[in-house]
């Protein structure tokens, strides 16, 4: 399975928001939802959130349709994660598995006093050992259960499952999360189904004090505190992002000019996920639905097809494309097929991000 291949059908990407003990993952996993924070019935606290595209407004304008939809998160709120928990098994396989699910992390880095002073590098430390660990354990249970199975010779496939593992062991014995590994960036699709953790993307936020004053904190500082530069990275204030995530939209629009906030955490982080996991969005339109479907950058026609249903990536014709700026520029589909703008795009056109597709399949 590739990389595209996890988006194919998916309407949401998943975002597992980690974090040592106090580090006000839970603030921010209110600060992004406008839900309440924290686990029930041992279970993750979960919400989906929308991805605000004016494009879908202008187009929910014009079409006035029946429903209008917008790409979707969901974000959950995962236990906190210290030293040891891991080995000690006081995180349950039921939240591994969880955690497991996520397209990406968002890690919560303590930056304000709770106690004792902020120790960001090693909070970050503690969490990717913490994954490294929890690969290690998976690893070598899977390359146990292939040592007992007999005939390993006649299957070549399986013969070159356990020297993936054992080149993914090697790697993380060293320290190191299976992010960094080449063996994932060239061809990883062997591994796919186990999901490991030290493999997904992260992305990290600094929870600063309010005296911070949103965009007033010194993000590249932190940066050289411990957590690696190649990391998608931002500050905030989770307990000032939370308090404007229940406001009216008054209120929140003064609030954030009082304390310099341009952007809201939930419109930054969002924007930070979509670039993390290289995500664009076409969009469909009509009088029952106007709707933008993430999908991965790079996908063509056919697999974007697929993200709609799967039958229409199985017998896909042909792709009606009109690129939303033209759409608006020309005043709609006949004016786009008048200035040449309107196109037929077959199943190895690569979509861009803003096409509208109207897409042609068999009965």
């Amino acid at each position: 399975m590739t990389e595209k291949d996890r988006f194919k059908g998916r309407k949401d990407m998943h975002i597992s928001i980690i974090g040592s003990p106090g580090c006000g993952k839970s603030t921010l996993f209110q600060a992004l939802t406008g839900a309440a924070p924290g686990r029930k019935n041992g279970a993750d606290a979960m919400a989906t959130i929308e991805v605000p595209d004016r494009r879908i407004e202008k187009l929910t304008e014009i079409f006035h349709p029946r429903k209008t939809t917008y790409a979707r998160i969901t974000v959950a709120d995962t236990v906190a994660i210290e030293e040891g928990n891991i080995k000690k098994e006081t995180i349950g396989p039921g939240t591994l598995q969880e955690m497991r699910g996520s397209d990406a992390f968002l890690l919560v880095l303590r930056n304000f006093d709770n106690g004792g002073p902020a120790d960001l590098k090693g909070d970050f430390r503690n969490i990717v050992d913490e994954f490294i660990f929890a690969d290690m354990v998976q690893i070598e249970a899977r390359l146990e259960r292939i040592g007992k199975q007999p005939g390993k010779k006649d299957h070549p496939e399986l013969a070159r499952e356990e020297a993936s593992l054992r080149e993914c062991l090697d790697h993380l014995n060293g320290g190191h999360p299976l992010a960094t590994l080449p063996l994932f960036r060239e061809d990883g699709k062997q591994l796919k189904g186990f999901r490991f953790l030290s493999q997904k993307p992260i992305m990290v936020v600094a929870n600063c004090e309010e005296t911070a004053r949103g965009g007033a904190v010194d993000g590249e500082s932190l940066l050289t505190d411990g957590v690696p530069s190649t990391l998608p990275f931002l500050a905030a204030c989770g307990k000032l992002e939370a308090e404007l995530a229940v406001m009216d939209p008054g209120e929140r629009e003064s609030f954030m000019e009082e304390y310099g906030i341009g952007e809201s955490v939930a419109g930054r982080i969002v924007g930070l996920a979509f670039r993390t996991l290289g995500l664009i969005s076409f969009l469909t339109v009509g009088e029952d639905e106007c709707r933008a479907w993430p999908i991965r950058e790079g996908m063509n026609a056919q697999e974007a097809a697929g993200a709609i249903h799967t039958s229409l990536s199985e017998k896909f014709i042909r792709a009606e494309t009109v690129s939303y700026e033209d759409f608006i520029r020309h005043g709609g589909f006949n004016g786009c097929k008048k200035a040449g703008a309107w196109r037929l795009e077959g199943k190895t056109y690569i979509v861009r991000d803003g096409d509208i597709l109207t897409i042609r399949a068999g009965n």
